[in-house]
């Protein structure tokens, strides 16, 4: 598809927060097209070499040194992760985290970063929707309804996954999705996604008036006091009362 939007929910988790220091200890990316998740991810755990997992970082995310003795070293899977960005917008939550951290391993090895117009940050989308917050992975996942009840510890598939529903939500995407009928071709491994048109049925019959005899005269006399220029005149110069209603009564 030429015109085609390719976006990574991109997670990953760390030794520590300075990037200048610390090391990237997993990443986890989740694949969408047109914001529509294609099945396609990226998941790896990695190697911090030179550098210990914080107490505090390993009490958020769980992985612990000696879980990570066996696992590949950045540069084994740099390649794999250029090629699974590429070409893609990459979305995150408190983007400039996870850009730095994963610029500063592409510093280390020569590789280009990733530009910032590339990046897109979920936590500054969520800020402008909801000033009054709060606006965490977690409390976007309660406002919008989605199950993170399996979410113990901090995880960057698992919080991919989370937050490529959030998004959709956050970018009004289902109800984008509505009306739409789309093929996305992307790739063997992939196979094709579809929507399926949702069509409302007319209500059989109409609603049942709310409006009482009182409510209705009280609308009539305001209506009077506003004089023949009222725009309301304009609009509805005859009133007349809804179905099942008798005209409230006038006075003598």
């Amino acid at each position: 598809m030429a015109d085609s939007v390719r976006e990574i929910i991109l997670d990953t988790e760390t030794t520590g927060l300075d990037s200048r220091i610390d090391r990237v200890i997993e990443i986890g990316g989740v694949e969408m097209v047109n914001r529509f998740p294609t099945g396609r991810t990226f998941h790896v755990y990695i190697h911090p070499e030179d550098r210990d997992v914080h107490p505090e970082a390993e009490a958020i995310h769980g992985i612990s040194m000696s879980s990570l003795k066996d696992k590949p070293k950045f540069r084994e899977i740099a390649a794999d992760f250029v090629a699974f960005i590429d070409g893609a917008r990459l979305v995150a939550h408190n983007a400039n985290f996870d850009a730095a951290f994963i610029n500063a391993e592409f510093a280390r090895l020569g590789v280009a970063p990733v530009a910032q117009e590339r990046v897109i940050d979920t936590l500054a989308i969520a800020r402008r929707k909801h000033p009054m917050g709060p606006n965490s992975l977690d409390a976007l996942c309660r406002r919008y309804g989605v199950d993170n009840s399996h979410r113990t510890k901090h995880g960057a598939l698992l919080d991919s996954e989370l937050l490529a529903e959030v998004y959709i939500e956050l970018t009004g995407g289902r109800q984008a999705a509505f009306a739409l009928d789309i093929s996305i071709d992307t790739g063997p491994a992939v196979g094709a996604a579809s929507i399926v048109v949702a069509t409302l049925a007319p209500r059989p019959r109409p609603l049942a008036a709310r409006l009482s005899a009182l409510e209705l005269a009280a609308h009539e006399a305001m209506v009077r006091e506003l004089g023949d220029n009222a725009l309301w005149k304009k609009w509805q110069p005859a009133f007349m009362p809804p179905a099942g209603i008798a005209a409230a009564p006038t006075a003598a």
